[in-house]
Protein backbone atom coordinates (compact mmCIF):
# COMPACT_ATOMS: atom_id res chain seq x y z
CA UNK A 1 0.00 0.00 0.00
CA UNK A 2 1.78 2.82 -0.80
CA UNK A 3 0.55 6.43 0.66
CA UNK A 4 3.61 8.43 -0.04
CA UNK A 5 3.55 11.75 0.20
CA UNK A 6 -0.11 11.95 1.83
CA UNK A 7 -1.47 13.90 4.47
CA UNK A 8 -3.30 12.13 7.67
CA UNK A 9 -4.79 13.79 10.36
CA UNK A 10 -5.62 11.15 13.26
CA UNK A 11 -7.36 12.29 16.59
CA UNK A 12 -6.55 11.01 19.85
CA UNK A 13 -3.35 9.63 18.34
CA UNK A 14 -0.75 9.75 21.02
CA UNK A 15 -1.30 6.09 21.86
CA UNK A 16 -3.54 3.20 21.62
CA UNK A 17 -5.38 2.66 17.86
CA UNK A 18 -5.11 5.59 17.01
CA UNK A 19 -1.71 5.53 17.57
CA UNK A 20 -1.40 2.29 16.09
CA UNK A 21 -3.13 4.38 12.71
CA UNK A 22 -0.37 7.04 13.06
CA UNK A 23 2.22 4.54 12.59
CA UNK A 24 0.70 1.85 9.95
CA UNK A 25 0.03 4.81 7.88
CA UNK A 26 3.34 7.08 8.31
CA UNK A 27 4.91 3.23 7.15
CA UNK A 28 2.85 3.56 3.82
CA UNK A 29 4.20 6.81 3.49
CA UNK A 30 2.02 9.37 4.83
CA UNK A 31 3.04 12.43 6.28
CA UNK A 32 0.68 12.83 10.25
CA UNK A 33 -0.90 15.38 12.38
CA UNK A 34 -1.20 13.64 15.55
CA UNK A 35 -3.94 15.02 18.11
CA UNK A 36 -4.27 14.74 21.62
CA UNK A 37 -6.19 16.31 24.73
CA UNK A 38 -6.03 13.87 28.12
CA UNK A 39 -3.42 11.58 27.15
CA UNK A 40 0.00 12.93 28.95
CA UNK A 41 1.67 15.21 26.41
CA UNK A 42 5.11 12.80 26.30
CA UNK A 43 3.13 10.71 24.89
CA UNK A 44 2.45 12.05 21.41
CA UNK A 45 5.67 13.39 21.32
CA UNK A 46 7.19 9.95 21.29
CA UNK A 47 4.89 8.88 18.56
CA UNK A 48 5.43 11.97 16.45
CA UNK A 49 9.50 10.56 17.35
CA UNK A 50 8.70 6.88 15.90
CA UNK A 51 7.19 8.94 12.77
CA UNK A 52 10.23 11.01 12.66
CA UNK A 53 12.35 8.09 12.28
CA UNK A 54 10.10 6.01 9.49
CA UNK A 55 11.04 9.42 7.64
CA UNK A 56 8.04 11.10 7.41
CA UNK A 57 6.79 14.31 8.89
CA UNK A 58 4.35 14.51 12.15
CA UNK A 59 2.71 17.56 13.89
CA UNK A 60 1.26 17.57 17.45
CA UNK A 61 -1.33 19.38 18.12
CA UNK A 62 -3.51 19.02 21.42
CA UNK A 63 -7.45 19.38 20.82
CA UNK A 64 -10.41 19.03 22.65
CA UNK A 65 -12.36 17.49 19.56
CA UNK A 66 -15.24 17.20 21.16
CA UNK A 67 -15.27 21.28 20.52
CA UNK A 68 -16.28 22.74 16.95
CA UNK A 69 -13.55 25.72 17.89
CA UNK A 70 -11.04 23.34 18.87
CA UNK A 71 -11.83 20.93 16.03
CA UNK A 72 -10.97 24.39 13.47
CA UNK A 73 -7.61 25.28 15.30
CA UNK A 74 -7.29 21.35 14.80
CA UNK A 75 -7.73 21.30 10.66
CA UNK A 76 -6.33 24.88 10.17
CA UNK A 77 -3.35 24.01 12.14
CA UNK A 78 -2.62 20.87 9.80
CA UNK A 79 -2.95 23.20 6.25
CA UNK A 80 -0.99 25.56 7.60
CA UNK A 81 1.77 23.15 8.17
CA UNK A 82 0.91 20.50 5.51
CA UNK A 83 -1.20 23.00 3.12
CA UNK A 84 -3.94 19.92 2.33
CA UNK A 85 -5.67 17.14 4.05
CA UNK A 86 -6.02 13.44 2.46
CA UNK A 87 -7.03 11.49 4.99
CA UNK A 88 -8.82 12.04 8.43
CA UNK A 89 -9.15 8.92 10.83
CA UNK A 90 -11.35 9.68 13.92
CA UNK A 91 -10.02 7.49 16.44
CA UNK A 92 -11.09 9.97 19.66
CA UNK A 93 -12.97 8.11 22.53
CA UNK A 94 -13.66 8.09 25.63
CA UNK A 95 -16.18 5.64 27.91
CA UNK A 96 -17.50 6.12 31.38
CA UNK A 97 -18.78 2.57 32.60
CA UNK A 98 -21.74 2.80 35.00
CA UNK A 99 -25.07 1.08 35.30
CA UNK A 100 -27.58 2.64 33.68
CA UNK A 101 -29.23 3.93 37.08
CA UNK A 102 -26.58 5.62 38.73
CA UNK A 103 -24.51 7.38 35.48
CA UNK A 104 -24.68 10.93 35.88
CA UNK A 105 -25.58 13.02 32.89
CA UNK A 106 -23.10 14.76 32.84
CA UNK A 107 -20.71 11.97 32.26
CA UNK A 108 -22.86 10.54 29.29
CA UNK A 109 -22.92 13.99 27.25
CA UNK A 110 -19.19 13.77 27.93
CA UNK A 111 -18.76 10.57 26.26
CA UNK A 112 -21.03 11.26 23.64
CA UNK A 113 -19.49 14.92 22.70
CA UNK A 114 -15.81 13.08 22.41
CA UNK A 115 -16.63 9.69 20.60
CA UNK A 116 -20.00 11.47 18.42
CA UNK A 117 -19.55 15.51 18.01
CA UNK A 118 -16.21 14.99 17.42
CA UNK A 119 -16.59 12.80 14.34
CA UNK A 120 -19.35 15.11 12.97
CA UNK A 121 -17.08 18.60 13.39
CA UNK A 122 -13.81 16.80 11.88
CA UNK A 123 -15.41 15.06 9.06
CA UNK A 124 -17.65 17.78 7.91
CA UNK A 125 -14.80 20.35 8.64
CA UNK A 126 -12.04 17.99 6.36
CA UNK A 127 -14.56 17.05 3.91
CA UNK A 128 -15.59 21.05 3.10
CA UNK A 129 -11.88 20.81 2.31
CA UNK A 130 -11.77 18.24 0.02
CA UNK A 131 -14.65 18.70 -1.66
CA UNK A 132 -13.15 22.48 -2.19
CA UNK A 133 -10.42 20.94 -3.75
CA UNK A 134 -11.84 17.54 -5.50
CA UNK A 135 -11.10 16.43 -9.29
CA UNK A 136 -14.01 15.25 -10.74
CA UNK A 137 -11.67 13.24 -13.00
CA UNK A 138 -9.85 11.76 -10.41
CA UNK A 139 -10.90 8.00 -9.06
CA UNK A 140 -10.76 9.02 -5.36
CA UNK A 141 -10.72 12.48 -3.39
CA UNK A 142 -10.06 11.71 0.13
CA UNK A 143 -10.70 9.00 2.63
CA UNK A 144 -12.58 9.03 5.83
CA UNK A 145 -12.17 6.63 8.69
CA UNK A 146 -14.32 6.39 11.88
CA UNK A 147 -12.92 4.13 14.37
CA UNK A 148 -16.11 2.66 15.80
CA UNK A 149 -16.39 -0.77 17.84
CA UNK A 150 -18.11 -4.29 18.01
CA UNK A 151 -19.84 -2.77 20.77
CA UNK A 152 -22.21 -0.99 18.60
CA UNK A 153 -24.23 -4.06 17.79
CA UNK A 154 -22.82 -6.45 21.27
CA UNK A 155 -24.23 -4.26 23.93
CA UNK A 156 -21.47 -4.36 27.16
CA UNK A 157 -23.18 -3.73 29.88
CA UNK A 158 -22.37 -1.13 31.99
CA UNK A 159 -21.42 1.27 28.61
CA UNK A 160 -24.33 2.28 27.95
CA UNK A 161 -22.76 5.61 26.73
CA UNK A 162 -20.20 4.21 25.17
CA UNK A 163 -22.01 1.87 23.18
CA UNK A 164 -24.81 4.31 21.98
CA UNK A 165 -22.05 6.36 21.10
CA UNK A 166 -20.04 3.86 18.29
CA UNK A 167 -24.03 2.79 16.96
CA UNK A 168 -24.37 6.30 15.91
CA UNK A 169 -21.33 6.37 14.35
CA UNK A 170 -22.02 3.61 12.47
CA UNK A 171 -24.78 5.39 10.99
CA UNK A 172 -23.49 8.51 10.62
CA UNK A 173 -20.41 7.05 8.53
CA UNK A 174 -22.70 5.49 6.33
CA UNK A 175 -24.66 8.36 5.55
CA UNK A 176 -21.82 10.83 4.98
CA UNK A 177 -20.85 7.71 2.57
CA UNK A 178 -23.39 8.31 0.57
CA UNK A 179 -23.48 12.19 0.27
CA UNK A 180 -20.01 12.21 -0.31
CA UNK A 181 -19.71 9.49 -3.14
CA UNK A 182 -20.19 12.22 -5.43
CA UNK A 183 -17.14 13.59 -4.55
CA UNK A 184 -15.25 10.43 -5.12
CA UNK A 185 -14.31 10.68 -1.37
CA UNK A 186 -14.17 7.59 0.88
CA UNK A 187 -16.27 7.09 3.98
CA UNK A 188 -15.34 3.36 5.79
CA UNK A 189 -15.73 2.34 9.24
CA UNK A 190 -13.59 0.23 10.85
CA UNK A 191 -14.90 -2.12 14.63
CA UNK A 192 -12.26 -2.99 16.79
CA UNK A 193 -12.94 -6.03 19.06
CA UNK A 194 -11.44 -6.35 22.66
CA UNK A 195 -8.38 -4.55 21.72
CA UNK A 196 -4.79 -4.03 23.61
CA UNK A 197 -4.47 -0.87 24.84
CA UNK A 198 -3.43 1.07 27.68
CA UNK A 199 -6.87 2.87 28.24
CA UNK A 200 -8.42 -1.12 28.85
CA UNK A 201 -6.47 -0.79 31.80
CA UNK A 202 -8.42 1.91 33.33
CA UNK A 203 -11.29 -0.92 34.03
CA UNK A 204 -9.89 -4.18 34.00
CA UNK A 205 -6.73 -5.11 35.87
CA UNK A 206 -3.89 -7.14 33.68
CA UNK A 207 -4.55 -10.64 35.31
CA UNK A 208 -8.26 -10.44 34.16
CA UNK A 209 -6.97 -8.64 30.44
CA UNK A 210 -4.95 -12.04 30.07
CA UNK A 211 -7.43 -14.85 31.44
CA UNK A 212 -10.81 -13.43 29.68
CA UNK A 213 -8.04 -13.05 26.46
CA UNK A 214 -7.85 -16.30 26.44
CA UNK A 215 -11.41 -17.48 26.16
CA UNK A 216 -12.00 -15.07 22.81
CA UNK A 217 -11.57 -17.28 19.61
CA UNK A 218 -8.67 -15.73 18.55
CA UNK A 219 -7.23 -16.74 21.84
CA UNK A 220 -5.68 -13.08 22.46
CA UNK A 221 -6.83 -9.52 22.22
CA UNK A 222 -6.40 -7.88 18.94
CA UNK A 223 -3.03 -5.65 18.61
CA UNK A 224 -3.40 -1.56 18.03
CA UNK A 225 -1.02 -2.21 14.76
CA UNK A 226 -4.03 -4.86 13.48
CA UNK A 227 -6.15 -1.96 13.58
CA UNK A 228 -3.36 0.48 11.71
CA UNK A 229 -3.00 -2.07 8.99
CA UNK A 230 -7.04 -2.35 8.44
CA UNK A 231 -7.33 1.72 8.57
CA UNK A 232 -4.14 1.97 5.81
CA UNK A 233 -5.73 -0.44 3.65
CA UNK A 234 -8.86 1.30 3.87
CA UNK A 235 -6.85 4.82 2.91
CA UNK A 236 -5.41 3.00 0.37
CA UNK A 237 -5.64 3.24 -3.53
CA UNK A 238 -6.86 -0.51 -3.31
CA UNK A 239 -9.76 0.41 -1.72
CA UNK A 240 -11.15 3.13 -3.67
CA UNK A 241 -14.30 1.32 -4.67
CA UNK A 242 -15.07 0.51 -0.67
CA UNK A 243 -17.15 3.23 0.73
CA UNK A 244 -19.89 2.87 3.43
CA UNK A 245 -18.70 -0.16 4.97
CA UNK A 246 -17.87 -1.57 8.24
CA UNK A 247 -14.80 -3.63 8.32
CA UNK A 248 -14.95 -5.76 12.02
CA UNK A 249 -11.32 -6.43 13.41
CA UNK A 250 -12.21 -8.25 16.58
CA UNK A 251 -10.21 -11.84 16.17
CA UNK A 252 -13.67 -13.61 16.21
CA UNK A 253 -15.28 -11.31 19.55
CA UNK A 254 -18.57 -11.21 17.88
CA UNK A 255 -19.01 -14.76 16.98
CA UNK A 256 -21.21 -17.27 19.39
CA UNK A 257 -18.48 -19.03 21.07
CA UNK A 258 -15.75 -18.88 23.62
CA UNK A 259 -12.85 -20.95 24.39
CA UNK A 260 -13.32 -22.63 27.74
CA UNK A 261 -11.79 -20.82 30.46
CA UNK A 262 -8.67 -23.11 31.19
CA UNK A 263 -7.38 -22.43 27.99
Amino acid sequence: MNLAGRIALVTGSSRGIGRGCALELARAGCHVALNYWSTPAEDADATAADIHALGREALVVPADVSRRDECERLVAATLERFGRIDILVNNAGTSKRKPLLEQPVEEVEHVWGVNLWSVFHMSQLVARHLTARADPAADCNGKIVVISSVLAEVPMLTSLAYNTSKAGLNHMARTMAGELARYRINVNTIEPGWTDTPGERRFVSEDDIQREARTLPWGRLVGSDEIGHACAFLCSDQANSITGATLRVDGGYCLPWRRPAEA
